[in-house]
């Protein structure tokens, strides 16, 4: 008995290992299937896809990443979040992942995020959105803080003062 409970042990530790270095080696490859499980996670839908929150995350894929037409204003202006489509159909994987590597965007994007993905995971991304079909409109263009946007926008209250 004892030799089958050790012997059951050694297997499941077997198992165990398999597992990780298998689930180990599936983050190592770029994949659509983690491209679109980092857009869910990662808060893209909630910008980049008009409707999105306000439908609890209940928007068909089909209509994900058109971009939106709510303007986000605050101190820096008025910024729209883009058309993903569009966007990453005009680049290579390889220009996409030095873009993201090297993005300093306006509020709210957190290109910091994006900024700090790894390189697998700037590429799952791209390959995720690059097989949905680069259809919609680009986003509307930035608006300087000294300008009135056409509505819809939100108005970001002014942060704390820096010290």
């Amino acid at each position: 008995m004892n030799t089958l409970f050790r012997g059951a042990v050694v297997a499941l530790i077997a198992t165990t290992f398999a597992a990780i270095s298998l689930s180990a080696h599936a983050v190592d490859e770029p994949s659509v299937e983690r491209g679109r499980y980092l857009v869910q996670i990662a808060g893209c839908n909630d910008c980049h896809t008009a409707g999105y929150a306000t439908s609890n995350g209940q928007t068909p894929e089909s209509e994900w990443l058109y971009g939106d037409l709510l303007g986000w204003r605050g101190g820096w202006g008025t910024t729209y979040a883009a058309n993903l489509r569009l966007s990453l159909s005009r680049m290579t994987e390889e220009q996409w992942v030095v873009f993201a590597r090297n993005l300093q965007s306006r509020p709210p994007m957190p290109s910091f995020s994006l900024n700090a993905m790894t390189e697998t995971d700037l590429k799952s991304l791209y390959r995720f959105v690059r097989q949905l079909e680069p259809l919609g409109e680009p986003a509307p263009s930035y608006v300087p803080p000294d300008q009135e946007p056409n509505p819809p926008y939100v108005t970001f209250p002014a942060g704390p003062p820096a010290e």
